[in-house]
Order: C-alpha cells, then structure tokens, then sequence
C-alpha cells in the first residue's frame, strides 16, 4: 500500500510544477513544512502506542475519556491592578460575565517579595498587578468570594510560599477547611532563572520551598495545585515552540527528581502538578506541542519514576500569545487571540486564559477583558469545536508534528543532561543562549520582512485606531501604603517579632517545612516584605551570572 502511495506522490511531484509564493514556508518557530503530507509521512506510526484514546497512556488525546462533551475547560481570566479593592471589583466583574475561575496577577513589589511601603517598591505600586503586602490585604482581594467554591491561579514565584500561606489563612478566616479548596500556585522559580527573572533567593533554598508546597500540599491541601510549571513566559522571552515544550518539561523532570529525593511517594504529590503553556500564532505547531506535550511527560512518568494512572497526566493552562500583540492596530489583537484561543481548545487545555486587544497598551480595560471572555465563550458555545474529541487526530500533517516536536524535544533533554541537568545548565547560560538566538532570528525575521506581522510590517495604516485604555491612578498607591503602615502600627509587635524570629530559626535549620512558620506568621499580621526579608538574611539573594 505504502509503496503505491509512493509511486503516486512521485508522479504527482513530476507531473505538476506549480508557482509558489516562496521558495519555503515556515511555522513561526522557522521550522520548514512540506507542501503536503501523507501516511508516508508517519508510516513507522502505530495507532495503538502512539495516539490511542482520550483519557488512556500515553494521553496525546486528551487525560479525560469525554474531554469538553464532559465538561469545558476553566475560563480563567488573568486580572489585578491597583489594590485589592480596584482588582476585587473586577473579580465580581468577570464572574458575574461567565468567568469560570480566577487568576491572580501581582505588582512587581509583591512578585519580588517587598512589602508596597519599601524604597524598591516607589512608583511601581500596583501598576501591573494587584499589591498584596498582609493578611488584610488577601481578605480584601477576595471579599464577597467564597474561596471554598471558586478555583484561584495566582502567578506567583519567589515568595510563592509566603502569598500561599497568606491566601491559605484567608480561606480559613472565610470559614473553609484546607480540605476544601483547590487552585494553584505558579512556583516555578526555575523559569525564572531561565526568563522571567523575578527570583530572590539562591536555587538550592527556592527549590527546597518549592518541595516543602508539594509535601504540605499532598497532607494537607489535597485538591491544590502545587506548582505550574511554565513555558509561558520561556515563550514570551522568544523561545521558539520547541524550546518552550523542551524547557518546561525539564524543568518539570526536575522538581519531581527533587521531591523524590526527599522522600515524596511520587505519586503522592504528582497528581497536582500542573503545567502552564503559551499559545502562539502557528496554528497547527500549537495543537502539535500541547499533543506531544502529554504524551512525552506521560512517558517520562512512567518510564523513568514509575508513576501511576493520574500521576502521568499533563494537565496545563494555556494563555495566548501577549508577544504577539501589536500596539498598532489594536483591534487585530482580537482575531490572533481568537485563533490562538482555538488552537488551544484543539489541543486539549484545561484552563485559558485570552488576552485582551489592549494589553500591547496598558491593563486591560473591562471592555476589552469582556471581548477576550467572549471569544472563549463563543468558541465553546457557537463553533463546535468541543463536539468531538481531538477532531485533528490523525490529520497526517498534525500527527508528523506532534512525532516531530517530541523527536526535537528528546534532543533537547540529551543536551541538557550532557550539561549536568537544568540548574548546571542554567549557571552556564546554555537556556538563556538558545532563548536568545531565537528571539534574535525571530525579530530578524519581522525587520526584514520575511516574517509578516500584519499591521506593524505590512498593511499598515497611517490612521491608527484609538482605543479607551485603563490607568492607574497613581493616588491607590498612596492609598495602600497608607493602609500598611497603619497595619504596622497598630499589629501586637512583640507577637510579630517572635513569628518572624520562628521563620528566621526553622530556615536556618532547613530540615523543617516552612509552611506551618509562614502561616503562623502571616496569621499574625506579619507582612510578606517583613518574611520574604527574614529568609533572605537566611538563604542569600540570587544574582544572576555574566554569562553573554
């Protein structure tokens, strides 16, 4: 059959020459695609071993036997500015809107562990997310949302575990047990070292926290996600589709590595595992990342922890591409992520996140967070898309790149290995390098027009559309400096000195876990400045290495 088929594609090859509109086509990730595709194309492909069926090993299909006829995916829109009144606003906002689930996204004080009323923190108070310095401040975040029937992702790092402990205590103030409510905590510091940057303390003492989240989380918190490790923001550094998969899924091998190391049943903690992905422009590459995605970590879990059942599943959020938005034009930023919203759909996510048409400008105004909310719910409601599980499966040019990305990505771990694993290969620079080559290329690319980037390289307009765009008044920063230096003076001082000096006693330790200090302490008004400080004095701050 295969060597009829070849016969045919050779005469069809000889028998047209066809005009092109170039010489080579490209995914956005520069990796070259054929003008057609063909079972020659998979026929080493066995159906039975490498696709299978939704909710069976190796999952490329889908973790769940009935996917979207069973239930949709969380609309989960990533939201916070000001203070916690401004974002707790728009919290009723979006939920009252269909908004399935919430997503926390902090300031740059908060996200480096410094409470709003530090030097450090002077002028950037709430301006690209939400401040939260105390206990009050969570309580007013989520004031009037039961956190035991609403699930919360909060982006969150370096002091992870201290707004954990924080929201934590929140939810038992509410009246909720640990038992009872679920979320996730990004707490993948890793992808810090590697792109985002926003870390503080050394690898060794973060990765120890981030254990500490699993172990407490298994006992403790048992519906919480403990972690999502993230490729997004390796992708919105400029990573190609192939780097993201690769490096999130090492960095992913790493931290169950590490629990293991400590003593964790692997498959007490894995189940919460989560991972979180960018979706970018190329249709068909995202769908194939997101399949190859579950089916290399399924391997991995088996294969090399021998992990069981739902312990290999790759459950992940998606949200679109933020660094494929356009200043200009703006209005353009709705249809990228509508199809990128729908390539996510196609693979498989289980939460998402849509951008707004105005992030490339500012916040998202409710406008504009609303269309982004819509686009899912249309999607859900009006394409059909969620009628039949992975409609794509089988698609001879989707199936050769799902292989292709998982044969590209295994190469990938080879190298890193070759390095020492992921922490030696970030002190040598090798992540920062391969990320940086293809950002490089990549805008390249666009500057010489052999990328089009509609409106900004082509199609341009000399008239640009104006867009309402939400700002910060820069008076709630006052407003919450205000209220935290209040918080400090009239707290029981002596009662937060000995918390503190508990944390400052277990860290120097570093055979205990930290949890219990940090929500002890944060129950007691400590504030998160005043934690993150005391483990820093510990642990050190991390400071990157010239490695260019």
């Amino acid at each position: 059959m295969l060597d009829n088929l070849r016969n045919k594609k050779k005469e069809w090859e000889e028998s047209s020459t066809p005009k092109e509109r170039r010489e080579r086509f490209f995914t956005t990730s520069s990796t070259e695609i054929d003008r057609l595709y063909t079972p020659l194309d998979i026929d080493h492909f066995d159906y039975a071993k490498d696709l299978s069926f939704p909710g069976q090993y190796p999952f490329v299909r889908g973790i769940h036997p009935t996917m979207y006829r069973g239930r949709l995916w969380t609309m989960r829109l990533f939201s916070g500015f000001g203070t916690a009144e401004e974002t707790n606003q728009r919290y009723k906002y979006l939920l009252a809107h269909g908004n399935t689930g919430l997503s926390v996204a902090f300031d740059f004080p908060t996200l480096y562990g410094y409470d709003s009323d530090h030097a450090f923190a002077q002028g950037e108070v709430g301006r690209c997310g939400v401040a939260i310095s105390s206990l009050e401040d969570m309580e007013t975040l989520f004031n009037g949302i039961p956190l035991n029937q609403v699930t919360t992702s909060m982006t969150i790092n370096g002091p992870a575990a201290v707004v954990w402990a924080l929201y934590l205590v929140c939810a038992q103030n509410q009246g909720a047990s640990l038992g009872e409510i679920s979320g996730t905590i990004q707490n993948d510091i890793l992808k810090e070292y590697i792109a985002q940057k926003t870390f503080i303390f050394p690898p060794e003492p973060s990765m120890k926290l981030i254990i500490d989240t699993f172990e407490f989380g298994s006992q403790k918190v048992p519906y919480w996600n403990t972690i999502s490790i993230s490729g997004y923001h390796i992708r919105e550094a400029g990573s190609t589709a192939i780097q993201e998969l690769a490096f999130t899924l090492a960095d992913g091998r790493e931290y169950v590595r590490e629990a293991v190391k400590r003593g964790l049943n692997v498959d007490d903690f894995a189940p919460r595992l989560s991972f979180f992905f960018n979706c970018h422009n190329d249709f068909f590459e995202e769908i194939a990342k997101f399949r190859a995605a579950r089916r290399i970590w399924a391997k991995i879990m088996k294969e090399e922890f021998g992990a069981k059942d739902r312990s290999c599943w790759l459950r992940f959020h998606t949200q679109t591409a933020g660094c494929s938005l356009s200043a200009q034009q703006p209005e353009n930023n709705i249809v990228r992520t509508t199809i990128q919203a729908l390539a996510a759909v196609l693979g498989g996510t289980q939460s998402l996140h849509t951008n707004s048409m105005d992030e490339a400008l500012a916040l998202p105004s409710e406008k504009a967070a609303t269309i982004a909310l819509r686009t899912q719910q249309i999607i859900a409601h009006e394409s059909g898309v969620v009628n039949t599980i992975d409609p794509l499966g089988g698609s001879y040019f989707v199936e050769y790149m799902t292989d292709y990305m998982e044969e590209e990505v295994l190469k990938y771990f080879d190298r890193i290995e070759t390095l020492g694993g992921v922490l030696p290969a970030i002190k040598k620079g090798f992540f920062q390098q391969e990320i940086a080559r293809a950002a490089y290329e990549y805008q390249k690319q666009i500057d010489e027009k052999k990328r089009t980037v509609v409106g900004v390289n082509d199609f341009t307009s000399e008239e640009e559309l104006a867009i309402p765009l939400l700002k910060v008044d820069p008076e709630l920063e006052k407003k919450q400096v205000r209220r935290l230096q209040k918080l400090k003076k009239e707290r029981n001082a002596s009662k937060v000195e000995k918390v503190l000096r508990d944390v400052e006693k277990a860290a120097e330790n570093g055979q205990e876990n930290m949890m219990p200090y940090f929500m002890e302490a944060v129950k007691n008004h400590a504030t998160l400045g005043e934690v993150c400080q005391v483990l820093r004095e510990v642990y050190g701050e991390y400071e990157e290495p010239a490695i260019y």
